[in-house]
């Protein structure tokens, strides 16, 4: 970690069992004044790769997305935080453009784009609807910014939007096609235990109304055409989501009716 004259950055990272991502994400990331690295219910050995790069590292469990990602921005003692994920790397080009916002910029929340990879390949176009997002709110003055309570994929109570970066964060996201589709099962299922819990489970006609929506939108308006069999996928997944929310969620309902799920 740097010590550099000037306002401070705190660079958060939040993980569970992310021992063959972990070295390389807190590598490129090693600008920072301070590094937080928040391990939530962590059995391999990340808490001894974050504490060897000098990273103060927070154990425990939680729930929700939101809730672990609070406890770290809480963490932090910077004057400026910036979150990455484990299977993110930070460039030189995203170092210097950092520093010149957080010395040059007013305090607020900029987003940083994410240049997502799946097997070893950048995927620009198609992204949205669950599947990921070409931008993030990733660069944020300390108090510009709250995690919402949901398991995944949480809201957000932010400060003054400032605007864009230019330079991107390289996003490791998927391995291949199975990978994305192991992603898109796990992400559903918390999706739909937060749709049951808010009562906020959508309607059979609204998700299939989203499966053409949604899957217009990533592959044509969001350009996934581009992006050959990834672009076919991703638009194939915006558009099941709803559906998948909506029928997990039934069946959740189904089993607590039964006494089978609490």
């Amino acid at each position: 970690m740097t010590q550099n004259a000037g306002p401070t950055l705190s660079c958060l990272v939040v993980a569970r069992n992310e021992e063959a991502m972990l070295p390389d994400c807190l590598t490129s990331l090693s600008f920072a004044d301070q590094l937080v690295v928040v391990l939530d219910r962590t059995t391999d050995s990340s808490k001894a790769i974050a504490e060897k790069a000098g990273a103060l590292v927070i154990e425990g469990a939680w729930e929700s997305e939101g809730a672990r990602r609070n406890t770290g921005i809480d963490a932090c003692t910077s004057d400026w935080i910036l979150e990455v994920d484990a299977d993110e790397r930070a460039t030189p080009e995203v170092e210097a453009e950092v520093r010149k916002t957080i010395t040059e910029g007013p305090d607020g929340l900029y987003l940083i784009p994410i240049r997502n990879v799946i097997s070893g390949r950048e995927v620009k176009h198609g992204w949205g609807a669950y599947n990921g997002a070409a931008s993030a709110p990733r660069l944020f003055s300390k108090g510009a910014k709250i995690w919402g309570p949901e398991r995944v994929h949480p809201s957000l109570t932010t400060g003054p939007k400032r605007g864009s970066l230019k330079h991107g964060l390289i996003h490791l996201v998927d391995r291949d096609l199975s990978d994305m589709i192991d992603r898109m099962n796990r992400y559903t299922d918390l999706m739909a235990r937060d749709a049951v819990d808010k009562n906020t489970v959508p309607t059979l006609g609204g998700a299939l109304r989203r499966i053409f929506s949604r899957g217009w939108k990533s592959y044509v308006s969001r350009k996934g055409y581009k992006e050959g069999i990834y672009g076919i996928a991703l638009a194939f997944f915006a558009a099941s989501y709803s559906l998948l929310i909506h029928v997990k969620a039934k069946e959740i309902l189904d089993r607590r009716a039964r006494g089978q799920d609490v």
